[in-house]
């Protein structure tokens, strides 16, 4: 891959938990082209072998570790093969987590209909499995914090290091349907200016970064069909203003490409907005406190009157 910017990382070992993924399997490739040592972690060795192979095969210095989020002794077992082949850790990225379906309500409202009895197949509200939520809370909550306390001791003797948390777009405008991930992510990222502070005289810096959609595997089957068109979910992503599938409006002869616009995440029409200005129009009013949903894309808001908004999971 080539990154869009290069900074000197040649004295740097990164961590990515979650690195066998597309995201953190992509953020390692990035780190590895900028010179860092990189430590690819993932609860499947094979997932993180692949990502590692491949950087290797572009020149940069990677490897392949199994390690368990959740587990400690897992953890501690990976930071003491890490230090072994590429010394103290320097840098972490803490990308493992994902959602669970049992922490996932079916639709996107409750109706009256669903409070007469329980209907086969259909999860509302009060059907949430506490196992689920729990799972997910674990995962993307308990999955940051125990890595950064594994991997961040060698960085707070040294007076010096990283941290990235992967936060979620759904951490500040939360989507309908997965209120147990949103609620995770919201977690994290809370839990990061938390550790920003306490870190602060040990000269460990920590932030997050927060995704919008991004085509992964977790969610490919919830945007896309097998013959590579959009679902109804994904096609409320695009443009819910609008009837129809978006590659049949606006002159567009073809399905649009899912893209991550410039200056964050997010899935949009590169031929209707090619900017990303909506999402600039988002970002800006969350970083001047102004909320969300009034400034948000069309991909945040359902196409009414009431603004209620819609998404799918990241």
């Amino acid at each position: 891959m080539t990154v869009p910017m290069k900074v000197d990382l040649r004295k740097e070992v990164a961590v990515v938990t979650g690195g066998g993924g597309i995201l953190c399997g992509g953020m390692a490739k990035a780190l590895a082209e900028c010179g860092a040592r990189v430590a690819v972690t993932d609860l499947r060795l094979d997932g993180a072998e692949k990502i590692a192979g491949q950087i290797q095969a572009g020149g940069g210095k990677a490897a392949g570790f199994a390690c368990n989020v959740l587990d400690k002794a897992s953890l501690e077992q990976c930071n003491a093969e890490v230090e072994k082949t590429f010394g103290p850790v320097t840098l972490l990225v803490n990308g493992a987590g994902g959602n669970h379906p049992k922490g996932t309500t079916t639709r996107e409202y409750l109706l009256p209909e669903d409070l007469k009895g329980a209907v086969e197949g259909v999860t509302t509200f009060y059907d949430l499995d506490p196992k689920g939520i729990e799972f997910v809370f674990n995962l993307n909550f308990l999955g940051t914090l125990l890595p950064t306390q594994v991997f961040t001791r060698a960085m707070a003797k040294a007076g010096r290091g990283c941290v990235v948390n992967i936060s979620s777009m759904n951490a500040f405008t939360p989507l309908t349907k997965i209120p147990a991930y949103s609620g995770a992510k919201a977690a994290v990222s809370n839990f990061t200016q938390w550790l920003a502070v306490h870190f602060s005289k040990v000269g460990v810096r920590v932030n997050a970064i927060a995704p919008g959609f991004f085509l992964t595997d977790q969610n490919r089957s919830l945007l896309t069909r097998e013959d590579g068109s959009l679902t109804p979910r994904g096609n409320t992503i695009l443009d819910p203003y609008a009837p129809g599938p978006v590659w049949q409006r606006g002159g567009l002869d073809r399905r649009p490409a899912l893209a991550v616009q410039p200056g964050g995440g997010g899935i949009c029409d590169r031929n209707r907005d090619p900017c990303g200005r909506r999402l600039q129009r988002l970002q800006r009013s969350l970083m001047e406190g102004r909320g969300g949903a009034a400034e948000g894309g069309p991909w945040q808001r359902e196409g009414s009157a009431t603004g209620r908004r819609k998404g799918v999971e990241t």
